[in-house]
């Protein structure tokens, strides 16, 4: 299984960093749409969805539209749409649980899930338009997140964070987390070879406190994304969202957490050049 997990990821990284940091922009567009078209097959399956391809091809059409044809703009409500239906559908089902999968709440949720996902490719791009770079330190919030809550949680872990959603998570290892996010992102905005990313630009705009709350702010929702993702699973009885990845599980396995923290990210990101302006 290692073996499978480093082979994987050793492709994935060759086709991945060769096009975000020289391909044009239409191979990234191309890239962004293959990944966000798995991503939703996945999502219509955890769904139960019953027209799976032609569904996923619609959502498909929808972004390589917006993609190639769209502006920040027009991204807008996309963005908030996703960020609106974390707060009033996908936090609050953490509680209360997920609606029947024959039910039309279900439908409902799985649009805005499917919206959700639009909106955090979509800011993807936006970010990738500024520089690979600038990208990479957004997404790095998440992985730096996840990988202390799993070292944090190893070592610490004694009060379960959500039991009956996933039993391998601890208040502990989300706490660990959430240190090492604020660190790396205090560290970074000391190094100038970091400049050009989000932590150093928050920091510079709203200073300490503001770069402390908005790095808490993401890092909990990458538990939340996290933590929906299991949701999902659990329900469909399923382990992984796919095979699509060998060793790694399915797309939405690698990307759940970006799902709930890339659209706030990017509203963020543009509440700060519009502050910065006034």
């Amino acid at each position: 299984m290692l073996k499978t997990r480093i082979l994987t990821a050793a492709v994935l990284l060759a086709v991945l960093l060769p096009v975000l940091f020289f391909g044009a922009p239409l191979a990234i567009n191309i890239l962004c749409a293959l990944f966000f078209c798995a991503a939703c097959w996945e999502s219509l399956r955890l769904f139960g969805h019953r027209l799976l391809i032609p569904a996923t091809i619609v959502w498909t059409g929808i972004f390589i539209w917006l993609a190639f044809m769209g502006n920040t703009a027009q991204f807008f409500p996309v963005w908030a749409l996703g960020i609106a239906a974390w707060i009033a559908k996908f936090i609050p089902s953490l509680k209360f649980g997920l609606p029947p999968q024959a039910s039309a709440s279900n439908r409902i949720f799985s649009t805005l899930y499917l919206i959700s996902i639009l909106a955090c490719f979509l800011a993807i791009l936006i970010f990738q338009r500024h520089s690979t770079s600038y990208l990479l330190s957004v997404l790095v919030i998440v992985w730096v997140a996840d990988i202390g809550a799993y070292f944090s949680g190893k070592a610490f872990g004694k009060r379960k964070l959500a039991p009956t959603i996933s039993p391998g998570k601890s208040w502990e290892g989300a706490i660990g987390g959430w240190v090492c996010v604020v660190a790396l992102g205090a560290i970074s905005t000391q190094i100038p070879f970091f400049s050009d990313s989000f932590s150093v630009t928050l920091q510079h705009h709203w200073g300490w406190l503001g770069l402390c709350l908005v790095l808490s702010l993401l890092t909990a929702l990458s538990v939340v994304g996290d933590l929906v993702e299991s949701q999902l699973k659990r329900r469909a009885q399923i382990k992984d969202s796919s095979n699509l990845l060998p060793g790694h599980g399915g797309v939405l396995d690698r990307i759940d957490a970006l799902i709930s923290v890339l659209p706030m990210a990017i509203l963020i990101e543009i509440l700060v050049e519009i502050t910065s302006k006034s």
